[in-house]
């Protein structure tokens, strides 16, 4: 089978495209290079520039590669941008998912894995999230990853399509070093940041109801998340068409954010300055994290990494791409390289 894998130059897209070409599937990538590293894929594997609300495109891309299944992660993601745009979400999101869709339907590929989100279920209240617990996002962001679930699932009873619909936790870590994430949109990248500026990092609030009164969850590492979405796109392919999948990928173990913290100052070896406690931001749920039950036994699919390694993983990507001065001291400006 080949592969188109949207989205494949991002943090977690190129983790999906690197895992799926070394375990010897075919692959080409389409993405619109607005956000995404082209030096992440490996050698050999074909970069489309483009949209997927491109339906030439889309057509041309699948059929001049021959692609027979997809694996869509191509989205806008941030939570508060969300907020402020939520238009520009529901169109990115949403319609570039529609017009991707009438282009599998229309070429009569048959395997779509879609990339959803834990945001799916907005502030469970509930020690373990399973795929059954209500769905109630809180912002745009999670509500266009909801949406598409349905999409995908009903263009799927319509037209044949065998799906799956992996809603992952809190991503974190690197496979390789060169594939980190640089942003500082994420908790442990944003730890990181403060602490090579000589910045304490912020903890936002410590009196819930959770042992150390921190928010609690579910961290996934990312080469772990790219073995899933490789395994559930060769369940796909074993499968007669037809049939949907949604499962969580995560632990099942939660991690409080004190606790990160810890760990972060640990691995670097920067403990000054110490977190800062500042207020809650509004809409935290205390603890979310996933139970893994169902993914293991539809997939068999288990988590191979722990928090330390994503936390170490990652700080060896981070002194690569962001480089700065030695542990304890702080960094001018001038020493970072762009994001």
């Amino acid at each position: 089978m080949t592969w188109l894998v949207t989205g494949g130059i991002g943090y977690v897209g190129a983790h999906v495209a690197r895992a799926m070409a070394e375990a010897g599937e075919g692959v080409v990538v389409l993405d619109d290079v607005s956000s995404g590293l082209p030096e992440r894929l490996p050698p050999g594997v074909p970069l489309v520039r483009g949209s997927v609300a491109d339906r030439a495109l889309l057509d041309s891309t699948i059929a001049g590669h021959g692609v027979t299944g997809v694996v869509h992660l191509a989205a806008k993601k941030q939570v508060g941008e969300s907020v402020e745009h939520p238009l520009t979400y529901y169109r990115e999101n949403l319609y570039g998912l529609t017009v991707l869709l009438e282009a599998v339907a229309a070429a009569g590929v048959r395997r779509f894995v879609f990339s959803s989100s834990a945001a799916v279920y907005g502030m469970p209240e509930v020690d373990s999230v399973t795929e059954d617990t209500a769905c109630v996002p809180l912002n745009p962001y999670g509500e266009t990853k909801l949406a598409g679930e349905w999409l995908v699932r009903a263009a799927g009873r319509a037209h044949g399509l065998s799906t799956a619909c992996l809603r992952y936790f809190n991503v974190a870590g690197a496979a390789r070093p060169e594939l980190v994430d640089i942003g500082v949109s994420n908790v442990i990248p944003t730890f990181f940041d403060a602490l090579t500026r000589g910045e304490a990092p912020r903890i936002f609030g410590d009196d819930y109801p959770t042992p150390d009164g921190t928010c609690v969850r579910d961290y996934i590492h990312v080469a772990d998340l790219a073995q899933a979405h490789l395994t559930a796109a060769r369940r796909l392919a074993e499968r007669p068409a037809g049939g949907d999948l949604t499962v969580n990928v995560g632990t099942g173990e939660g991690v409080s954010v004190r606790e990160l913290a810890d760990l972060v100052a640990e691995t670097t070896g920067i403990r000054d300055p110490a977190p800062v406690v500042v207020p809650r931001r509004p809409g935290d749920p205390a603890r979310v994290v996933a139970s893994a039950e169902r993914i293991g036994g539809e997939l068999g699919w288990a988590p191979r990494y722990g928090v330390r390694e994503m936390v170490a993983s990652a700080w060896e990507g981070w002194r690569l791409r962001r480089p700065g001065p030695r542990a304890g001291g702080p960094r001018r400006d001038a020493d970072a390289l762009p994001g």
